[in-house]
């Protein structure tokens, strides 16, 4: 279905992507900072689960979409070069977000904090719309099985993020301070991440693929 190129590819956009401050991290992080590294993982687990829903969710949608209407690959294609370029200057843009940027939380049961790690992440409309503006740089619609396409891209990419952010809350409160003592690191990150993204939308808009 996919190359060992294609998949180390994607696996190595997730992994750059991951590291962009989002609600997700900032949660996890804030959690782990004011409760301990457990809380942190507890709603990590949450944002975990809400992933797989957004994967699912527009797995099944897009695959919908593109069996239904065939050109309205070309038309996602160029709405998700414009989301990711948005992105991109989200990331560069003065007064950018940078990682770590924590904030104090009440402590909360077990449960609460899976629940509110799930709902953190099932409420932010931004994941589905990476899924979305990400996944058709990858997909191979002469290849076929376009919902198996997506679920694997899904499955790397919630590996990669739940990989990369447990490493995150449990040494949170190191990397804060690492970073909160390096200016330097928080704007060479954030230039980092606007390139890729930069770089993923034009390999979008100028890839060509034909439609199954």
């Amino acid at each position: 279905m996919f190359t060992l190129q294609e998949l180390l590819l994607f696996a190595l956009a997730s992994l750059v992507l991951v590291l962009t401050p989002g609600p997700n991290m900032v949660y996890c992080v804030s959690r782990s900072l004011t409760q301990g590294p457990r809380a942190g993982l507890l709603s990590l687990g949450g944002v975990v689960l809400g992933f797989a829903v957004h994967l699912l969710a527009a797995s099944l949608g897009l695959t919908a979409l593109l069996l239904a209407v065939p050109l309205a690959f070309d038309a996602i294609r160029i709405a998700g070069t414009l989301y990711l370029l948005w992105m991109a200057w989200q990331a560069v843009k003065p007064g950018g977000a940078a990682p770590f940027q924590t904030r104090a939380l009440p402590h909360d049961g077990p449960r609460k904090l899976f629940a509110m790690g799930f709902m953190t992440n099932v409420l932010n409309p931004k994941v589905a719309m990476f899924y979305l503006s990400f996944f058709p740089q990858f997909l191979h619609p002469e290849r076929g099985h376009w919902l198996l396409q997506c679920l694997a891209l899904g499955a790397i990419q919630i590996a990669v993020s739940g990989g990369v952010n447990a490493l995150l809350v449990v040494g949170a409160g190191r990397v804060s301070r690492f970073l909160n003592r390096s200016p330097r690191w928080i704007a060479a990150q954030r230039w980092l991440m606007g390139t890729v993204l930069v770089a993923l939308a034009l390999r979008l808009l100028t890839e060509r693929k034909t439609p199954a």
